[in-house]
């Protein structure tokens, strides 16, 4: 495993993560403490130190299942989650940004994480808006001092929201998670430069484009089931990513690379990216996220023109 210096924070994190959105049941299937347990663990084995979740991943399910996972060795870990979103069903959330509801959301995550305080703790996917609340950043720093979170970031929505980006270090932010893949660029444009001139640390998240480029599916593939986020998706706007994965499978993975490590790579090479964050069912996908990190060496020879 590589790690990287998390911008400012000083936090060294491993470059590939473990994004738990799936613990929280809407990517069509219900996880036990023991998979998680067991998840998490090989993630460890693999040098990979840097979790993230969300408060509305299931009502605070995905960070209780974490929390009992990481009970006697979460020294060892970094634990990202964030404030914002309140879950009612899959698929169904409130929003909620306000300072009270804010700290209300924040105990109610340590409870759920079972620890007394959380490293990264992220606005998630707020409007501008929202975002424009000083004493919102007022209570959170507040929270800094008393010690019950170690740094404070944004998650932004859309991926070139630059208004937040650009207002991220007056408000106290540290951080920057964002949409980015080969199939999504957009924030190379803007976002990522600011990201860079502030001295952010960015979390890459979709970084497989929900699987699309792991090389598991192709062109026709549909996602019918209920349960699984992607069946909410457009099905023409989900065809044409696969017809473009597929391309770039045939035109830019070298041969015998496994699409998913190099996707995660891809994301890698670009100086401002800390850290992506995929989700994983699996062990084997664990190890393959892994794999990512060997790639995104400076003298691997994987070549990247033209990409």
């Amino acid at each position: 495993m590589k790690y990287r210096r998390l911008g400012r924070t000083g936090l060294k994190v491993s470059v590939v993560g473990l994004g738990t959105w799936q613990f929280g049941g809407e990517w069509g299937r219900a996880f036990t403490e023991a998979e998680v347990d067991r998840l998490l663990g090989y993630g460890a084995e693999l040098g990979i130190n840097l979790i993230d979740t969300a408060e509305c991943y299931g009502d605070h399910l995905s960070e209780a299942l974490i929390g009992r996972a990481l009970r006697g060795q979460r020294e060892r870990w970094i634990v990202a989650t964030k404030f914002g979103h309140k879950f009612h069903s899959n698929f169904t959330r409130t929003l909620h940004y306000s300072a009270a509801e804010a700290l209300e959301q924040l105990e109610a995550s340590l409870r759920a994480l079972d620890t007394d305080c959380i490293d990264l703790y992220q606005m998630h996917s707020a409007k501008d808006a929202a975002f424009d609340q000083p004493d919102l950043w007022e209570m959170l720093s507040q929270q800094v001092q008393a010690g019950k979170i170690r740094h404070v970031g944004l998650s932004i929505s859309p991926n070139d929201n630059l208004y937040k980006t650009a207002g991220a270090t007056a408000a106290g932010a540290e951080t920057i998670q964002v949409v980015y893949n080969r199939l999504d660029r957009a924030p190379e444009a803007a976002v990522l430069p600011a990201c860079q001139a502030q001295d952010l640390g960015v979390l890459a998240r979709v970084p497989l484009a929900s699987g699309l480029l792991t090389g598991k599916y192709r062109p026709g593939d549909v996602f019918d089931n209920p349960d699984d986020i992607r069946s909410q998706r457009s099905p023409s706007e989900t065809q044409d990513a696969l017809r473009q994965a597929a391309e770039i499978a045939a035109t830019e993975v070298p041969p015998g690379v496994p699409m998913a490590a190099w996707a995660l790579a891809w994301c890698l090479r670009h100086p401002a990216v800390a850290c992506v964050i995929p989700g994983c069912k699996t062990v084997e996908q664990v190890a393959s996220n892994a794999h990512g990190a060997d790639l995104a060496d400076d003298d691997h020879p994987l070549a990247w023109s033209g990409s």
